[in-house]
């Protein structure tokens, strides 16, 4: 394992979020094509793809951990999470770290793998329309909502529940099995 070169991006947003009328700020990323945001407060920095360790026994969504200063930083590959085949890794692939909720009030920090990082951006409240029922490729309850920008709609991701730590602890439960897509 090895400490990756990172970039700090959380600071920006903070003054803004206080006020519900305000933009708030979105990362935007690629993964498979499509283009997800996760809001940046969550967002602890962003990390080149390195070397990862491998844990046996993992749900195949964990890619494996990194040493994060000193840190053990769970991976996790969302495009597997999502049910997808496991992201390929290209040089404009890397690691946003981000920070959850976990049990009891505490913060889990987990890294997830995207194919691209691609900018910042504000999305007013009144831009983000409700995910939909049904038709996303992913489960709508990782689905925050749906954002309007440029004319095209970025899916913004409830990180609390895409990277759930009792679901990802519930999954690692399961059989090893191949046949089973875990």
């Amino acid at each position: 394992m090895t400490d990756a070169p990172s970039h700090s991006v959380a600071p920006r947003a903070a003054a803004r979020a206080a006020v519900t009328d305000d933009p708030a700020q979105y990362l935007t990323f690629q993964l498979g094509g499509e283009m997800f945001a996760i809001g940046i407060l969550a967002i602890k920095e962003i990390i080149e793809y390195g070397d990862l360790t491998t844990v046996p026994m993992m749900p195949r969504s964990v890619r494996g951990v990194i040493n994060l200063r000193g840190a053990v930083v769970p991976v996790i590959d969302l495009q597997a999470r999502f049910g997808r085949p496991p992201a390929v890794i290209g040089r404009r692939t890397c690691i946003v770290i981000v920070e959850v909720h976990a049990q009891a009030d505490q913060q889990q920090v987990i890294g997830v793998v995207v194919d691209a990082v691609n900018e910042v951006l504000d999305i007013a409240p009144s831009d983000i329309e409700p995910p939909p029922a049904f038709g996303a490729q992913i489960r709508a309850d990782f689905i925050q909502g749906m954002g309007k920008v440029r004319g095209r709609f970025v899916v913004l991701l409830d990180l609390d529940r895409t990277l759930s730590i009792d679901e990802l602890a519930a999954l690692a439960d399961l059989p090893a099995d191949p046949a089973a897509g875990g």
